[in-house]
Formats: C-alpha cells, structure tokens, sequence
C-alpha cells in the first residue's frame, strides 16, 4: 500500500473534513460537531470497509472537484441525490469507484439532498483537534474547511476493486413523512395551541441554514413567559424558538448551551432525514412519547446497522459469488466471508 495524493481543483462553502464527532468534550463547552447526516458518512466508510467513524470529506451543495496527483486510491460517495463526473463518466451517487493518477472527479447537488460523504480506502492525513479531525464550521477546528488549491494526502490508499459499483438501495426514510419529535422540555413555557401548531401545521425549511441550525418559516409559535428560564444543556435535534416565535432545529454545531426554549426535540435517527432538506421544503412533525421514541430509535438503528453490516462485506468476483450461492433452490442466502 502506497499514499495517493490530491489536490482539491474547487471546493464549495461548508465542505469540510469530519469523523464521527469529537465525543465526551460537551461538558466544556465545545460542540460535538461530525457528520450532518451520520447514517451517509458512516455507509461511505463502511463501504470501503473502513470505521463507521473514520475521517470523510463532507460535501455540500456547493460541490467538489479533486484531481488525482500520484497513486491510486477506491472512494465511496453516499448521502444525498448527488451526481459524479469520473474518467468522463456521469454516476449516481450511493458508489463505489477507483480514483488514479491523473483522473479527476467532481461531485455536484443533484435532484434532492443538501449534504454527501466522499470517503477513501485509506487515512486521510487531516489535523485532529482534541482526538477528533471533525470539523466546528465557525471555529475552523479540527481538520477544517477544503480550499482550493489544497493537497490531501491519503495514507496506505488501496484500490479495492471487489467492492465497485452501485451500492444497494440504503434504508433511507421518506422524505415527505412526519418527522417524529418528543415534546419538552418546556413545553409548559409556551402559549396555549403552540403545541399543536407544531403538530398540525407545516413549516418550511429557510435558506438560513448552516451547520448550526435550521430556521424554520411557518406559523408562530407564542411563548408564554418563557425567556426567563436559565441557561441550560441544549441537544442536536432540539426546536428551540426565539421570543419572535420562530422556530429552530440544532444540528451537528449547536451551542452546548442555551436559554431559549425547547419546544420539543426530534428522535435522533429522525435528524439525518431533516438536514438533507433543501430550503423551500416544507417540514412536518409528528410527536411521539418518550418510550415510541426509543423505540424507534432502536429499529431504525438495527435497520441501518444491518445494511451497513452488508455493504461492509466486499462483493467479490463473480464466480466467487456464485460459488455461495444455493443455486439449487433458488434463494441465495449468501454473504461474504
């Protein structure tokens, strides 16, 4: 295994390197940050048989073009409706590919989705920051935003042809479902019918959104007496509303704390479908009890590790394929060694 070099040739706002998140340093006041949609960067990374939470690039609707200098490196792209220009081929997204010298490739917005994961079969040589290369937008901390004219380096870069192609189709959820939300904190802080309001109406994502948050444009959303709470812990997926009764969803950067109430807090799988939202589109929620909601949690993440546990697993040749399969009956049962 030898380094693959590259040099980003254009890179949009807010493309950035993140792993799985720099965990346990909440307490101190630093955010968490990592990946907007966890689910796509991890299957980038587990695609190429990789950690979960092994340093990706995250791209943005601002797209990104590399070019490869030296060496040879298997990538994975997954997350979004993206689209790939690669060795004068157009792909979808959701792919395995092999990147040489002298290739470029370039990764636009597609149909729908505002974030994806290029992640590479080898390490990506980025600065890490307090354990962790995962990247806080504002302060620039970890291993940062990609600039152009910048060189990656790729450690130990292999080239993995048993694991090309289309990858199968992810449990993903459905765009234009309730997304689920467990009322509170402070529910009690807001004004009579806010609750239902939440519930009832739709709301539509707006173009302030960044790694921070998503401002929501609907109907108000009245307190009542409610900017007088203390400071307090705040999470990724809490709708917090300011005194103009607009509302606000925490994503990867949130503050770890804040005075503003929390109307309620979406289930955590529910987050990786709300920020591949694009602003215009229209949001809705549905609230479930705490138990529903864990319960939820747990099915979606046994859905999704399964599918992760799959795409882990290299195809193989096509003979070898073959060879595990039970051909006899007609059920193929197989699944890589």
């Amino acid at each position: 295994m030898a380094d693959a070099v590259l040099t980003v040739t254009f890179a949009g706002p807010q493309v950035s390197f993140q792993d799985g998140g720099r965990r346990g340093w909440m307490r101190f006041g630093v955010p968490a940050s990592g990946p907007m949609d966890r689910f796509a960067h991890a299957a980038a990374n587990r695609a190429l048989g990789r950690p979960a939470g092994a340093t990706a690039i995250e791209v943005s609707m601002g797209g990104l073009s590399l070019t490869c200098e030296s060496g040879m490196v298997s990538f994975a792209v997954c997350g979004g409706g993206f689209t790939l220009d690669h060795a004068g081929a157009r792909v979808e997204g959701w792919v395995v590919r092999t990147l040489s010298a002298g290739e470029s490739l370039t990764i636009r917005a597609g149909k729908w989705g505002s974030w994806c994961y290029l992640a590479f079969a080898g390490e990506v040589d980025a600065q890490a920051w307090l354990g962790a290369t995962a990247t806080h937008a504002i302060s620039q901390f970890g291993g940062g935003a990609l600039t152009t004219g910048q060189r990656i380096t790729l450690r130990h870069a292999e080239a993995t042809p048993s694991r090309e192609g289309p990858l199968p189709a992810a449990p993903l959820p459905d765009p234009n479902a309730r997304q689920p939300v467990v009322l509170g904190p402070q529910e009690d802080r807001f004004a009579p019918g806010a609750l239902d309001t939440l519930t009832r109406e739709p709301f539509t994502v707006t173009p302030a959104y960044d790694r921070m948050g998503m401002r929501l444009d609907g109907p108000e959303l009245p307190l009542a007496d409610a900017l007088s709470i203390p400071s307090e812990p705040t999470l990724r997926g809490s709708i917090q509303v300011a005194g103009d009764g607009v509302a606000t969803v925490l994503l990867a950067d949130h503050q770890t704390t804040g005075g503003y109430p929390k109307i309620a807090t979406l289930v955590s799988t529910a987050t990786d479908a709300l920020v591949q939202a694009r602003a215009g589109d229209k949001v809705r929620f549905v609230a479930v009890s705490p138990d529903e909601a864990i319960m939820r949690a747990r099915r979606n993440l046994a859905t999704r590790q399964a599918w992760l546990d799959e795409i882990a697993v290299p195809r193989g040749r096509l003979e070898d394929r073959l060879m595990r399969a039970n051909l006899i009956s007609g059920v193929h049962h197989g699944g890589d060694e």
